[in-house]
């Protein structure tokens, strides 16, 4: 069950399973492609604001069990990135973008520095303080972000069905990445479809990378979670995973999936 963190933080984050006993935080950015009604849809056509560009596909439902078989908190966006990308700092062009891939949002043109101003204290400190609370609450936590690419990108097919994504820090990918490989025949990548010169890591940098705790970004192709069956196998399978990586890493104690 989702629930809203505050009052204050309840447009931009909301949490699930809060009372997890996993060391593990699971964090998904993309989880939405709510507009709120002040914004009127950015502009765009109505099949543009549901769209890949506005949220991550299947994302938020992977986390959700995830959450479950790991018993580990979710923090999870409540927004359109096309509102505030809230992987993406203030200052990046890509935070309140004016144009995705080939759609155009109309409603991020020429925004003043007030409008973006406003947008980052209603939506992305929020959403980065919680993370921040959480992290600072457990021993040694451990920290994975998870999204969903198209398959399909600037008319180019994506081969890549789940990528593991690091920065600098790629012990807990590394062991991941041997895990994979060890049990499934998925077609499983380091850093793609995108990698940290895509500014796609800025929430393992600040909440993971700078305090040296394990982190890591986890990008599942689409198509491949677009049904509730198969969102609970996928997450499976990555739960298991987790579970034996960080058990190489010597974190397996408070990392185990619940049946």
């Amino acid at each position: 069950m989702v629930q809203t963190t505050d009052h204050a933080a309840e447009e931009s984050v909301a949490e699930v399973n809060p009372s997890g006993t996993s060391c593990i935080v699971l964090v998904c950015e993309h989880a939405s492609h709510l507009i709120p009604d002040e914004f009127d849809g950015l502009g765009m056509a109505e099949g543009d604001r549901t769209s890949h560009a506005a949220w991550d596909p299947g994302a938020l439902a992977v986390a959700e069990h995830l959450s479950t078989r790991l018993d580990a908190v979710l923090i999870a966006g409540t927004v359109s990135r096309l509102v505030y990308d809230l992987n993406r700092p203030p200052e990046a062009p890509g935070a309140m973008p004016a144009q995705s891939e080939l759609i155009v949002v109309p409603g991020n043109r020429d925004l003043s520095d007030a409008a973006r101003a406003e947008r980052v204290a209603r939506y992305y400190r929020p959403f980065h303080d919680c993370i921040s609370r959480k992290m600072a609450r457990i021993a040694e936590p451990i920290l994975i972000t998870i999204h969903s690419f198209t398959p399909v990108f600037h008319g180019q097919r994506r081969s890549v069905e789940i990528g593991v994504l690091h920065d600098e820090d790629s012990r807990l990918a590394d062991a991941l990445l041997e895990c994979a490989g060890a049990h499934t025949g998925a077609r499983v990548a380091r850093n793609a479809p995108y990698g940290p010169q895509d500014g796609v890591t800025h929430t393992l940098q600040v909440h993971g990378q700078r305090q040296g705790h394990l982190n890591v970004m986890l990008e599942v192709r689409n198509d491949l979670i677009a049904t509730a069956e198969a969102q609970r196998r996928t997450a499976e399978m990555i739960a298991g995973w987790l579970a034996d990586a960080c058990t190489r890493l010597g974190r397996g104690g408070r990392v185990s999936c619940v049946a």
